[in-house]
């Protein structure tokens, strides 16, 4: 497959591929979203899914909301505010930002 260079002469990353079913979908994502929340730092969705180049689920619409709301019910994450979205495709729109309880740290800790 040949990637077409950008204007500015850099070669933009692949799309990242779409996985075929949610449960295995969740069984990938799963854990670099607990190693992102054991640091404690802010995050959005978006930023971990590209640093770890993670698969899009079957339905992005619904499935990427519903892996934080998960995250945040099992304790991992807590809602720490609003950010403007480094995705491409959205022009800067506002997203949800996230934060590592201080449970998340302490498991991985544990």
């Amino acid at each position: 497959m040949t990637v077409q260079p950008a204007l500015d002469g850099t070669i933009p990353n692949p799309p990242r591929p779409r996985a075929d079913d949610y449960e295995t979908w969740l069984a990938t994502v799963w854990p670099k979203f607990t190693e992102a929340a054991a640091t404690g730092r802010t995050f959005t969705t978006y930023e971990i899914a590209e640093q770890h180049r993670l698969p899009d689920p079957p339905n992005p619409q619904a499935h990427w909301g519903r892996l934080m709301t998960l995250l945040q019910d099992h304790g991992y994450v807590r809602k720490a505010g609003w950010a403007n979205s480094s995705r491409p495709t959205t022009h800067h729109s506002g997203v949800r930002t996230w934060k590592g309880t201080a449970a998340a740290r302490r498991s991985a800790a544990a």
